[in-house]
This record gives structure tokens, C-alpha cells and sequence, in this order.
């Protein structure tokens, strides 16, 4: 299994995410070309190699060479022009999750509702250009997961458009509930709300490093200079040394929600658990129960990454009735898998193979590379998926039973 590890010893930012992928060996042409599709007038790209104490570093920074753009907007404005852009699914896909998880944030330090929140500092254009940067050089690197270090934040305060704030900032803090973060000598911030934005929606865990046969490492340079420390996030990419035995802190560990409803329409149990996949659920579903007094009611079940156990109870907690949540921890067993891509008339398809000693026994169609084709070409998506395992199947694509 082919993974990422990002190794925040002097924190993250959006910016360094980026650099630190470029590094590790995405093709700069490959990120300005696809970035280019968000039609971001009066910025300008720099993509260059800096020295940090020592370390030869990559420093990804846009740069504003046109004044009068648009510097705050809202949601909405935001996910308009990633949608707008013809990005790949995937890419899409990731980015308005990063930005919707960073409203929310944004939304509960300020007790305000999420469509009300004014993007400042995340809302500029270097920011979309940092989140939805970071997402194309992830999907360039092929990553089938992503791990991060426990993350240092900094100390002291920082400025921003809100006045002096305490580090970690309200919204950097909100969203590393439940996530490990380490002290700090240094004075400032280490880890924005972008970069904790990016590395919270993206990462399977948070730990120490893997059992990883390193293939390409890279270094994302800070825009700061630290007394005594290097500011740069380093990214390591291999293959994990054991694809079914993940070291422990690494290990697929997922937390379980449940709580029994007996009080609320079916509407809003259902519109209860769409949020719950958009915060980032695994998966969520609803069984009929009976209940004291003999009522009728649903036992709903959220299954999450431990490190959105806080935010998912937040919700459940806020849109439904409960006054009350289990939750447990529990061990997962799951296939290693790969994407692979296949051709169809209806373009590229990525279909998802699972192994079981190194054998390919399972694979599908990834719904939303299907769905996002069927738009395109105007053809029911069952055609597509139908097209896209044919092609699978296919002796040409000399796919079936190899490792």
C-alpha cells in the first residue's frame, strides 16, 4: 500500500503542504495547469528552492500582483469556483470538504451559522490556491492513505483580521479536537488554520511513523525563519513494509456512535445523516427499534475516524433530539486497495481493488468518477458503470488475478 506521512515536527501550513508534495516529485507544470482551471485573476505562482537551517526546501507561495480581487467571501463563493473549475472528482471532491470543515470551525468559534461566516485569512486567493493545491499534488502522488505526526502548534499569540488571537487559533483549535498536538518552545503560530484544516480532512490517523520502505521524500518550506529550528514540513512516500500489519498507532481504528430516536420525523433523521457524511463519517445507517413503552424508533449509528468522534457528537448532539451517545472503540480488518484507472467511452474511470494475498478479488467503480461522467455526457450512470467494469474485465487491461 502506497502512503503518505507528513512529519509536522515544526508544524503546517497550507503553503508547506503544497511545497512539501512538489518536493516529494509532482510535477510543478502539472500543478499550475490544473490550479489554472480556477480562473484566480491578479496572483502569480512561485514555486522555488530555498535553504531553511540547512535543509534544501521547496517554497510554494502565490503572490498578488494585481490589486482589487475579491479577498472575503463565503462558503458558497468559495465552493462555486471549485466546482466551476472542472477539477478531477477526487480533487473536487476533497477540497470542498477541506473548506466546509474549516466554515464549521469557523462557524462554532463564532456561534454564528456557517453560510454567515466571512472567509478572512482561509477566504483569500493564496488560500484556495494552498487547499486546492494541496489536493491536486495529493492525487499526483497517488496516495491510497495518509498518515500525519502529532502537530506542534506554537505558543504566545497571532495577529488576524479578528485582533490578536491565542495560538493555537479558535479555529486551528476547533479543528484539531480529539487529534494529539505537542508542545512548543517556539513563539507563534505553527500550524494555521488551513494547514490543520487540510491535515485533519486528508489523514487516515495521526501517530508516529510507520514500518515504511521510503520511495521519495520532499520538504515544503515556511514563509518564517524559527531561532533553532527549521521551518519545513517534510513528507515521506513509499510503500508501507507490511500492507496487513500496520504498526499499532497506525492501525485502522474506528470510533462508533450510536444513539435511539423515537421522537423525530423520518425527514430529519434522514437529513441528520447526510451531515454526518459530509463532516466525515465512514459510513452511518439506521435500524427499527422498539423502545420502552413499546415505541417504535431508529438506533442510529455513526462509524467515524477517531479523531471526529468530538465533531460527530457535536452534530448529533445539535440536529437531533438524543440526549445521550454511545460510543465505543473498535478494530477494523479491511482489504489493502489500490485505485486503478480503466478507459470507457465515457472517459477515465478509477476503479477500487482490493488484495487478499496479493491477489485482486474485489474491485468497483468509484459512483462519484461515474456520476461526474454521466453529467458530462448525459447518459445514465448505471451506462457508465457498466462501460467502466467491462473495461476492467477486459483481456487488454490484463488486470484480473495480479498483485
Amino acid at each position: 500500500m502506497k502512503i503518505a506521512y507528513f512529519d509536522c515536527f515544526s508544524g503546517a501550513a497550507g503553503d508547506m503542504i503544497v511545497g512539501a508534495c512538489l518536493d516529494a516529485g509532482v510535477s510543478p507544470d502539472h500543478l499550475r495547469a490544473e490550479l489554472a482551471k480556477l480562473g484566480l485573476p491578479g496572483v502569480e505562482i512561485r514555486i522555488e528552492k530555498v535553504t531553511k537551517k540547512g535543509i534544501s526546501a521547496t517554497s510554494f507561495r502565490p503572490v498578488e500582483v494585481r490589486k482589487g480581487h475579491i479577498h472575503h467571501r463565503h462558503l458558497s463563493d468559495i465552493l462555486k469556483i471549485i466546482v466551476a473549475a472542472g477539477l478531477s472528482p477526487a480533487v473536487q471532491d476533497r477540497a470542498v470538504k477541506i473548506f466546509q470543515n474549516l466554515a464549521r470551525a469557523e462557524a462554532r468559534v463564532h456561534q454564528i451559522e456557517v453560510e454567515q461566516v466571512h472567509f478572512h485569512e482561509v477566504g483569500a486567493v493564496d488560500a484556495i490556491l494552498d487547499v486546492v493545491g494541496a489536493c491536486i499534488a495529493l492525487e499526483s502522488l497517488g496516495m491510497e492513505k495518509i498518515f500525519c505526526s502529532p502537530v506542534p502548534v506554537g505558543s504566545g499569540t497571532v495577529q488576524c483580521d479578528h485582533g490578536l488571537l491565542p495560538v493555537p487559533a479558535p479555529a486551528t483549535a476547533e479543528l484539531m479536537k480529539g487529534i494529539e498536538m505537542v508542545p512548543s518552545a517556539v513563539s507563534g503560530e505553527l500550524l494555521t488554520p488551513t494547514g490543520a484544516a487540510v491535515l485533519t480532512t486528508v489523514s487516515s490517523g495521526f501517530g508516529p511513523l510507520p514500518a515504511l520502505q521510503i520511495e521519495s521524500i520532499g520538504y515544503g518550506a515556511g514563509q518564517r525563519d524559527f531561532s533553532g529550528l527549521p521551518n519545513v514540513l517534510r513528507l515521506l512516500v513509499g510503500q508501507l513494509k507490511e500492507e496487513n500489519t500496520a504498526p499499532e498507532p497506525l492501525c485502522d481504528e474506528v470510533c462508533i456512535l450510536e444513539t435511539c430516536l423515537d421522537d423525530m420525523p423520518a425527514q430529519q433523521i434522514g437529513h441528520v445523516m447526510g451531515k454526518t457524511l459530509e463532516q466525515g463519517a465512514l459510513d452511518v445507517y439506521s435500524t427499527p427499534v422498539f423502545m420502552k413503552k413499546n415505541r417504535p424508533g431508529v438506533c442510529l449509528t455513526v462509524i467515524c475516524p477517531p479523531a471526529r468522534q468530538a465533531a460527530m457528537e457535536q452534530l448529533l448532539f445539535r440536529e437531533t433530539s438524543t440526549f445521550g451517545i454511545r460510543r465505543r472503540l473498535c478494530r477494523r480488518s479491511i482489504l489493502p486497495r489500490t485505485h486503478k484507472p480503466v478507459e470507457t467511452p465515457y472517459g477515465t474511470i478509477r476503479i477500487k481493488v482490493g488484495f487478499l494475498d496479493s491477489q485482486e478479488i474485489t474491485a468497483s467503480p468509484e459512483f462519484e468518477d461515474c456520476l461526474h461522467a454521466a453529467k458530462q455526457y448525459n447518459v445514465p450512470v448505471r451506462w457508465v458503470m457498466a462501460a467502466a467494469v467491462t473495461a476492467y474485465q477486459s483481456p487488454s487491461q490484463n488486470r484480473l488475478n495480479k498483485g
